[in-house]
């Protein structure tokens, strides 16, 4: 450690290793492999970066942004060290430069993406690699936020070069981090540096929305001339925001992936070098932003998860000064980022890991106490006070015993079967005797009308609370439908209180009053089986490379989980389902709606679904069976094959004889089912 820490200050300037910086270093230095979680701004590439000059061979460090290894490559050249980056983007004679320092033996540190990595295998047999570095190693976990196919490379390139690894990231939860050390460390435990994530100099604030261009136009403008990122969850955001905040004085640009390459490297480049530029994006501006004065981080949409938020506050104040973070969430947003965890084409298993980090986020913007401590508590962190730096703490919102609000919920849920929404939950506890409360009884329940006190508006915001504690969760296999976790039953057996916002409900109350809500596409219990639907149509339309709407447009969707047609033929009665789509894809949907693969139908059968020759199929079908060993039951077995029926229900012979005529049917056929076949055929006719 005497080498590391006169290179620490000789080549980077510190003087003193920040938290955590020196266990870790001397583990690497000693051979041992590594997993170090430490908040963003803690110096983790330190945590390799001087290892690396301290041993023979050469440093390998897989990143996942090539901006990020740039000004990485770039601050190490300027403080004399030798580093190289391979990507996508370097340039044919900077790659031979990198070829022949690493042939001389001279560079220490070469950084590569991960989509390198396929071809890298020979240049990095041949090379002396002592060093395997893997930063933002959570995008090898399919339960991280970021995950990227491409890293699950690494394990199989580490395991080929017999290399010690040091793997690091800013937010792992548990299985995030089981997943690492199986994936990329083949389940050998590595040494675990879990360092705290309490970042004390950000100042945390959440505000539900309310005009909110508004709402960072006002935040911005008391921030004027300092360098802050504005998150939005839409490309069009991002532009019309910049388009705002210039016409407002500000100096801003707009940053996401559908940027021209030359136009993304020039905001990044002017977010470096420029003092007080607002860029305003989506997460494509995310890992690895290494601009140290960034002084605020703001939200105009509820970020994806509590780590994804914690890793995109933690881009502010990695100077260690004071900055701050403003997040507004609304109940689209949280709509939104339930469908797109719906529609996503994960396993329900993940979608199910996903919908309680959602719920942990919901829960911290709708905490009750210092969002440090709630913030910290889902990392395994106690915080000892309050931390006297979040809006919370500055002003404590008033609560009120929700245990008895709870249970009328958590009862509903229940005596429902655990198969609706909160929509229809809420109609039920406030006596609504809608047409779908009516049609499935549910008036006649103990439950029905215990909470007409509450207005929908206030029932609505219970249900985020509820959510937000994580005693009732969305779950993906019964398309949305909510369940309680067993966090919940104490408080359902009264064993147990919970103290809800009262300043939630009242300002939902007012919005409720003042502004009619927007027009869903289909109603709160069919989001989730629209989502489903939606997340099947992607499937297909990537199986077969088109767009989505090729398969069905979306009013198709709508009209599908609206009405949950059972059949073919129920479902060939839904706009935009014809003839051959119904054969093509008819199946698939049927299998969502009904949440298990229907009967398979003969293709002759299945061709007539939907049109009056399908009913007309099925009679004959059964008249068929009904006479399969004749009217007594002793002659010989026969039948006519899904074709042949399918034949006589679209031909409709008029006598005997046409009929015998048929293929597939001949006189002893005609002889035995004739009668009862023509008897259907001149029912079906006079109907």
């Amino acid at each position: 450690m005497t080498e590391a820490r006169r290179l620490l200050g000789q080549v980077f300037g510190f003087p003193e290793f920040r938290p955590g910086q020196a266990e870790i270093v001397a583990s690497v230095e000693a051979g041992r492999d590594v997993l170090a979680i430490l908040p963003t701004g803690a110096g983790k590439s330190l945590c390799y970066q001087l290892p690396a000059l301290t041993r023979p061979g050469v440093t390998v460090v897989i990143s996942p942004l090539i901006a990020l290894m740039r000004d990485q490559v770039r601050a190490l050249r300027a403080a004399g060290v030798e580093a190289g980056a391979l990507t996508s983007q370097t340039e044919a004679g900077e790659a031979e430069a990198i070829f022949a320092a690493l042939d001389a033996g001279t560079l220490k540190l070469l950084y590569m993406a991960p989509e390198r990595l396929a071809s890298a295998g020979p240049l990095l047999r041949r090379i002396s690699v002592g060093l395997l570095a893997v930063d933002e190693a959570h995008c090898v976990s399919q339960w991280g936020h970021d995950f990227r196919p491409d890293y699950l490379r690494i394990g199989e390139l580490r395991a080929g070069l017999g290399v010690q690894t040091v793997a690091l990231t800013a937010t792992a939860d548990a299985e995030t981090r089981e997943e690492i050390v199986r994936r990329l460390f083949g389940g050998a435990a590595p040494e675990i540096f879990l360092r705290g994530f309490d970042r004390p100099n950000l100042h945390l604030e959440f505000r539900p929305k309310d005009a909110p261009r508004r709402q960072i136009l006002d935040f911005t403008a008391a921030r004027r001339g300092r360098s802050g990122i504005v998150y939005c969850a839409s490309r069009a955001k991002t532009e019309t925001l910049a388009g705002a905040l210039g016409e407002a004085g500000h100096t801003a640009i707009a940053y996401h992936a559908g940027l021209d390459g030359e136009d993304r490297r020039l905001a990044e480049t002017r977010f470096q070098r420029e003092d007080g530029l607002i860029v305003c994006a989506t997460i494509a501006f995310g890992m690895g932003v290494d601009k140290p004065d960034i002084r605020y981080v703001a939200h105009t949409d509820l970020p994806k998860s509590i780590e994804a938020y914690y890793q995109e506050i933690g881009r502010a104040g990695r100077d260690g000064a004071p900055a701050e973070t403003l997040t507004l969430y609304g109940a689209e947003d949280i709509r939104l980022r339930r469908a797109q965890i719906d529609e996503s084409p994960a396993p329900a298993a993940r979608k199910e890991a996903d919908h309680k980090r959602l719920n942990a986020l919901l829960g911290l913007a709708e905490a009750r106490r210092c969002r440090r401590q709630t913030l910290l508590a889902y990392f395994g962190e106690t915080l000892a006070a309050p931390c006297g730096n979040c809006d919370l703490c500055a002003e404590r919102p008033e609560v009120f015993d929700g245990t008895e609000a709870a249970r009328m919920a958590f009862s509903a849920a229940l005596r429902t079967g655990e198969s609706f929404g909160a929509e229809h939950l809420i109609a039920i506890l406030r006596g609504e005797r809608t047409e779908r409360v009516l049609a499935r009884g549910h008036d006649r329940l103990p439950t029905f009308g215990v909470g007409s006190a509450r207005s929908k508006p206030e029932w609505q915001a219970i249900f985020r609370q509820l959510m937000g504690h994580d005693l009732i969760r969305p779950d993906p296999s019964r398309h949305g439908a909510l369940r309680l976790t067993e966090a919940a039953r104490p408080i359902l057996r009264d064993e147990a209180k919970i103290e809800l916002r009262a300043d939630t409900l009242r300002r939902a109350a007012a919005r409720g009053a003042a502004r009619r809500e927007a027009v869903a596409l289909v109603a709160e219990e069919d989001e989730g089986l629209l989502s489903a639907l939606k997340a099947r149509r992607r499937q297909l339309a990537d199986a077969a490379g088109v767009p989505a709407y090729v398969i069905f447009p979306d009013r198709t969707l709508i009209e599908l989980a609206t009405r949950r047609p059972a059949t073919l033929d129920a479902m060939r009665g839904i706009t935009g389902i014809g003839a051959v789509k119904l054969e093509r894809f008819g199946q698939d949907f049927l299998e969502v709606i009904a949440g298990e693969a229907p009967e398979p139908l003969h293709p002759a059968r299945r061709r007539l679904a939907g049109s009056p020759g399908g009913a007309l199929f099925d009679r004959l079908h059964a008249a068929q069976l009904a006479l399969a060993r004749g009217p007594d039951g002793r002659g010989k077995p026969l039948s006519c094959d899904a074709a042949t029926l399918a034949r006589i229900a679209r031909s409709r012979p008029a006598d005997l004889a046409a009929l015998a005529e048929l293929p597939g049917v001949g006189a002893l056929k005609a002889d035995r089912f004739g009668p009862a076949f023509l008897a259907l055929l001149q029912e079906d006719d006079g109907a």
